[in-house]
């Protein structure tokens, strides 16, 4: 009765396995793999949360805000710059869609709950007017930067770039780079399948579920608005993919040491499920680098590289907040 309990608290097996494969797993996961991710991810949600609500609080406030929320990541500039591209791409779509004059022809197209989308790189997007692009450029505001206490905001030139925006380019443009050396020899149905998998999302068409797995409500009092709920799925998937990303390179090494051969050893096609069965040479993460990149994460001169903070792993699966 126990174990039939704890799988129902597991909702995103299927979402986290497809954000491991986009992120670079090939293999199938164990559900111990999955369940671990899943766990971490619902504990840093919740110790989110709990960090904004009480930031509300001190502002005599019960609702929880945007501002809040991204409080929580202000110290990892990159993500941050992501993030408000991510929300300025989501204004973008919802202005076009609600404009009379641009009706359906005019949409943009969803960049879903992929980073690399998010950050303004769309495929099959169609193109996007003078005013979308002068709206995407817009920034979003933040309370406790330097420009917010001033009246008068200084014009950026038209060619001024931040260095945040630069790291962001940097990171997406890297994990563009692997994806399109992983994508460029699959066949259309592989690719298809991929496209589809870069969908995956804790949050899209599932906000019943993700308000009950997060703990609206217990957490917190406040009724999340779908910003918020947007900006959590943006930083789940997120989560995801630096995890499966470490641990990917924590697997590698052990295989380089190993047999002096890292990473997959020839093309392999997907096949009818989600994913290949382990190949010659290529098998899934397991609980243990998913444990070890947990860790890492948690080094003081990675923490800017992940949200992943304020929670320890314990030896086995179970997690607690500190």
């Amino acid at each position: 009765m126990a174990d039939k309990d704890k799988d129902k608290q597991y909702k995103y097996r299927q979402e986290i396995q497809q954000m491991m494969y986009v992120s670079g797993e090939t293999g199938e996961p164990s559900v111990e793999t999955t369940s671990i991710i899943e766990d971490i991810v619902r504990q840093q949600v919740i110790s989110m949360l709990k960090n904004c609500t009480e930031l509300a609080a001190r502002r005599g406030s019960r609702s929880i805000t945007i501002n809040d929320l991204i409080f929580q990541i202000r110290d990892d500039a990159p993500k941050v710059s992501r993030l408000r591209t991510f929300l300025s791409w989501k204004d973008v779509r919802k202005n076009v869609k609600d404009s009379e004059d641009k009706g359906g022809d005019a949409d943009i197209g969803a960049a879903g709950e992929d980073p690399s989308a998010a950050a303004g790189i769309v495929p099959g997007a169609g193109p996007v007017d003078d005013a979308a692009k002068k709206n995407k450029k817009a920034k979003v505001g933040l309370p406790w930067e330097p420009s917010s206490f001033y009246a008068v905001e200084v014009p950026e030139r038209e060619d001024e770039e931040d260095e945040e925006e630069e790291e962001m380019n940097y990171i997406t443009l890297q994990r563009l780079r692997k994806a399109d050396e992983r994508t460029k020899a699959m066949t259309k149905e592989e690719y298809v399948t991929w496209s589809e998998f870069r969908q995956a999302s804790f949050t899209y068409r599932k906000g019943k579920r993700f308000r009950e797995w997060a703990g609206f409500g217990q957490v917190t009092d406040s009724k999340p608005s779908d910003d918020i709920v947007d900006i959590l799925g943006f930083l789940t998937f997120e989560m995801v993919q630096s995890i499966t990303e470490e641990a990917l390179k924590i697997k590698d090494h052990e295989d380089l040491l190993r047999t002096g051969e890292a990473g997959p050893t020839k093309k392999r096609k997907l096949p009818k499920g989600l994913f290949d069965p382990p190949g010659e040479g290529r098998t899934p993460v397991e609980p243990r680098h998913i444990h070890e990149a947990f860790r890492r994460l948690q080094d003081p001169s990675k923490k800017k590289r992940a949200m992943l903070n304020g929670t320890r792993l314990p030896p086995k699966t179970d997690l607690l907040i500190i």
